[in-house]
């Protein structure tokens, strides 16, 4: 327990800068998934106390993903009931937890490091565009909305939009949270202690508040320009805001096909923001994935119980939580806790926080993570490693996270295959001298260049097959060698196969022996 509490000085001001991101973003996304408002509220408690306690991730946050909304949407609309879906919810969370012990968490691990990096960068200036408006006051698309296209707009249009539409207050409270959050940068006010004991997103919510009630009168800025969040009064107000799934409808095909699906898209976008994230952390620690799951599919369980949204972890309130300087999960722990107790007992004073300057703190969080020297570094690894990087980060702005994110994979391992063809082979010649040198893994793919290459070999040349390299040759390859040793004699081609005794595989060359070649144990 003393180890639990061992950075709380940098943990607890860290949880209430999540608890300020999370908040709007909970609303936002259970509007956005057609659900009760306070359901996301639910998620996002349950995301924090359940999720961050059995994790072992020191830095991610959980609570309702944006990357869920349209298939929460689409489940609500297709079962009988909100119930219904929360039965679908706790389902997900059993099918989670059988992934955990099944040790379904490696599959992270199979993502290309260009796709992760373009995965954060994207998520940098998706919270960029997408807060902008919010900034200025058009508040038309929901909080959280990660999506291209949304309610008849598209990112771009939007902000079309928001220029036509500018709020004076909203802006005005937005340019002052801005100057706020790029003047805490500057080395002088680093070195003021006294200010760094209250973290800058939550002295721009205190300025924000301050400055809507100044400019009361002459520029009221209107009630959607502020979190809505459902009040409850009380505990026994709160709980009776509660819902449960309905056991009655476990034999309806639909809620068991939601469930599944519900479960996987949710592990998919857990894993990658838990290897995002890690990626984020100054420490590097590397979360054990399986616990994550485990973990994941415990809160979904809770969540579906308790009347919540699917959990995921999620990276725009975990970059949040890395950039406010989060040392363990004690933070994680703490903004659940926070965010109930604000809910029960403040949820008036939530309601007067402007949107605008919450809009401030997300633009600030996404322009540290598309930082333009990631792009730089990316461009000089060579375009192997850059375009499947911009790929990424071009998919996901124009279609949404996971769609963008599967792109991003395809066209990594395009790029892994292709650099492992051309390193398959090595052809090299010093005039009528061959070498060919299979290494690592020789596949069918590499039989065009094998077959092509032999037969390039002209008449009286001496050909020297070196395959002490090679982990894998496929029998096709091996086939087309012996082919090749076959009729070699026929040009008057001398062969030597250099193959290890110790690869049974390598074992497969033979010569005939009329042949005119040798071969040698290597």
């Amino acid at each position: 327990m003393k180890r639990f509490f061992k950075h709380y000085r940098n943990d607890l001001p860290a949880s209430v800068v999540v608890l300020l991101v999370a908040l709007p973003l909970c609303l936002g996304i259970a509007l956005g998934s057609k659900a009760p408002l306070f359901s996301g509220i639910i998620a996002g408690i349950v995301g924090g106390l359940v999720v961050g306690l059995f994790s072992r991730s020191q830095l991610s946050v959980s609570g309702p993903a944006a990357g869920l909304t349209v298939i929460v949407a689409t489940a609500i609309g297709n079962l009988p009931s909100f119930e219904a879906f929360l039965l679908s919810v706790v389902i997900a969370g059993v099918v989670q937890l059988l992934l955990g012990f099944a040790r379904a968490g490696m599959l992270g691990d199979y993502v290309p490091n260009s796709v992760i990096k373009g995965m954060l960068a994207a998520i940098g200036l998706i919270l960029i565009l997408k807060q902008v408006p919010h900034l200025v006051g058009y508040d038309h698309d929901f909080e959280g909305d990660e999506n291209f296209s949304e309610g008849g707009e598209n990112t771009f249009s939007a902000l079309l939009n928001a220029a036509a539409a500018l709020s004076p207050a909203a802006c005005l409270i937005g340019s002052v949270s801005l100057a706020i959050l790029m003047a805490w940068e500057l080395p002088f006010l680093k070195r003021v202690k006294p200010l760094r004991l209250i973290p800058a997103p939550l002295w721009v919510v205190v300025v924000g508040i301050l400055m809507a009630r100044f400019l009361e009168g002459s520029f009221t800025l209107a009630p959607e320009h502020f979190v809505n969040l459902p009040i409850s009064g009380s505990l026994q107000g709160f709980v009776g805001l509660l819902s449960f799934p309905d056991f009655s409808k476990l034999s309806l095909t639909a809620v068991w096909t939601s469930g599944i699906t519900l479960a996987i898209v949710a592990s998919l976008e857990t894993l990658l923001s838990i290897e995002a994230v890690d990626k984020l952390d100054p420490y590097k620690r590397v979360t054990p994935t399986n616990r994550e799951l485990k973990a994941q599919g415990l809160g979904n369980i809770v969540s579906g119980l308790m009347g919540g949204l699917p959990v995921t972890s999620v990276i725009v309130r975990s970059s949040a939580n890395v950039n406010a300087g989060a040392m363990t999960r004690l933070s994680t722990v703490m903004h659940g806790v926070l965010m109930l107790v604000s809910v029960i007992a403040i949820p008036g004073l939530l309601n007067s926080i402007p949107l605008s300057a919450l809009a401030a703190i997300l633009i600030f969080t996404g322009y540290k993570l598309a930082k333009w020297s990631m792009m730089r570094e990316f461009y000089e690894k060579g375009w192997d490693q850059f375009i499947p990087f911009a790929a990424t980060i071009l998919a996901i702005l124009l279609t949404d996270l996971l769609t963008g994110i599967l792109i991003g994979i395809f066209i990594g391992l395009f790029f892994v295959m292709r650099s492992n063809f051309r390193s398959a082979v090595f052809v090299v010649n010093d005039g009528n001298r061959y070498l060919f040198r299979l290494r690592k893994d020789v596949s069918f793919l590499n039989k065009p260049h094998v077959k092509y290459g032999l037969e390039k070999v002209p008449e009286g040349s001496y050909v020297i097959i070196d395959a002490t390299r090679a982990d894998f040759i496929d029998k096709d390859v091996i086939d087309v060698i012996n082919e090749f040793i076959h009729h070699a004699p026929l040009k008057g081609i001398t062969v030597e196969v250099k193959k290890s005794l110790y690869k049974s595989v390598h074992l497969l060359f033979h010569q005939p022996e009329a042949a005119a070649s040798t071969a040698t144990e290597a």
